[in-house]
């Protein structure tokens, strides 16, 4: 094995040392995942960069715990974690309060690890939710229709159209001239020149 390492290190191949995240390419690759936007998606790394092995269903996104990895809205991060979970892709297993109790969460393409600590119910609700990604059809795009209906009208403003004048209401607009528009002694380009 470490012959192996060696030559990998001798090629050029490898990685940095150090653990990894490891997204399976169907969670990058399903239609939930294309709709997320931006900051979910940031959020589901930072979900999938705590998970070791036996921690799936500990999972936070906790103001706290994002402000050190760079997050600084709670609004965004609320979100994220709200569209994180209607796509599928996270599961809550404790739902946190005040004062000083975080939510807990899972990602939904692992196993979810066993915790006395879990809500009630939460083993039952996994087996629907595992693998809820795939399968996700609450961010679809919807089409908009207007309130009113879809309707074949002409497009003119609301109150209909309208001849309005082309001069304005009191008349021309007339300059504040004073002057004529030549020079009192004439034009100077009547004037012969002294050269």
């Amino acid at each position: 094995m470490a012959k192996d390492k060696a030559q990998r290190a001798a090629r050029g191949g490898g990685r940095d040392g150090g653990g990894f995240v490891a997204l399976p390419w169907s969670v990058l690759d399903c239609p939930a995942y294309c709709l997320l936007s931006h900051p979910a998606r940031s959020l589901l790394v930072a979900f999938a960069r705590q998970y070791v092995l036996d921690n799936n269903g500990r999972l936070l996104a906790s103001g706290k715990y994002l402000s050190k990895r760079g997050w600084r809205s709670a609004d965004v991060i609320q979100r994220a974690k709200r569209e994180l979970l209607d796509a599928g892709f996270i599961y809550e297993t404790v739902k946190g309060h005040r004062p000083n109790k975080a939510s807990w969460y899972a990602i939904t393409w692992q196993n979810l690890d066993k915790h006395p600590d879990y809500d009630a119910g939460i083993y039952e609700g996994w087996k629907e939710a595992r693998g809820g990604y795939a399968h996700s059809t609450s961010l679809k795009i919807k089409r908009l229709i207007p309130s009113k209906g879809i309707s074949d009208g002409l497009i003119a403003p609301c109150g209909g159209v309208m001849t309005s004048p082309t001069i304005p209401s009191g008349g021309t607009i007339r300059g504040p001239f004073d002057q004529q528009p030549t020079p009192p002694n004439g034009n100077h380009l009547e004037i012969p020149s002294a050269v």
